[in-house]
């Protein structure tokens, strides 16, 4: 199948978050991570926090945890995901496995609980590699979070994504 590489560029979508305390310390929880300072704002202030902050990996959630609907920008409205789902669901509805690669975070500025965050994605690389038996196609993402008021960059995500799609015959 081949790969179209004219989604290089494309947006991958516009979302608002409020950074809220309970998904905070339910994500610090599953990742192990048992710092007090992801759990208590006393600890949090005690490190030199103004609130509880985000843990390391957060952002890789945070279009999922805390979009409120009312917050979204006008002409957001799901659309965003268009790019990457148009170069993974033809290989996924082929069969292909879906497999998240890897992701990096470069902080800016920190992110604790309260901040209002408005992050844009795009798609920086759409490529594929060849295994046996099968073919690789791999979507990479960047999406850069930015404080709402004054568009301070906090963090910019990178993230790629695999589908593992068997050849015929294998």
């Amino acid at each position: 199948m081949a790969v179209d590489r004219s989604l290089i560029g494309r947006s991958t979508g516009l979302r608002r978050v409020v950074v809220e305390r309970g998904p905070v310390a339910v994500f610090a929880e599953a990742v192990k991570d048992h710092d007090p300072v992801y759990q208590d704002a006393d600890a949090a202030r005690e490190a030199g926090f103004p609130s509880v902050p985000v843990p390391p990996t957060f952002p890789f959630v945070m279009a999922h945890w805390g979009a409120l609907a009312e917050l979204q920008p006008r002409g957001a409205g799901g659309q965003g995901e268009t790019a990457l789902l148009e170069v993974l669901a033809p290989l996924l509805r082929a069969g292909g496995l879906l497999l998240h690669g890897e992701q990096e975070f470069e902080y800016h500025s920190p992110i604790v609980v309260g901040d209002v965050l408005t992050g844009e994605g795009r798609v920086t690389d759409v490529y594929e590699k060849q295994a046996p038996g099968a073919a690789m196609t791999f979507v990479l993402t960047e999406t850069t979070w930015r404080h709402d008021p004054g568009g301070e960059v906090a963090v910019v995500a990178r993230s790629s994504a695999l589908v593992r799609l068997p050849r015929a015959g294998s």
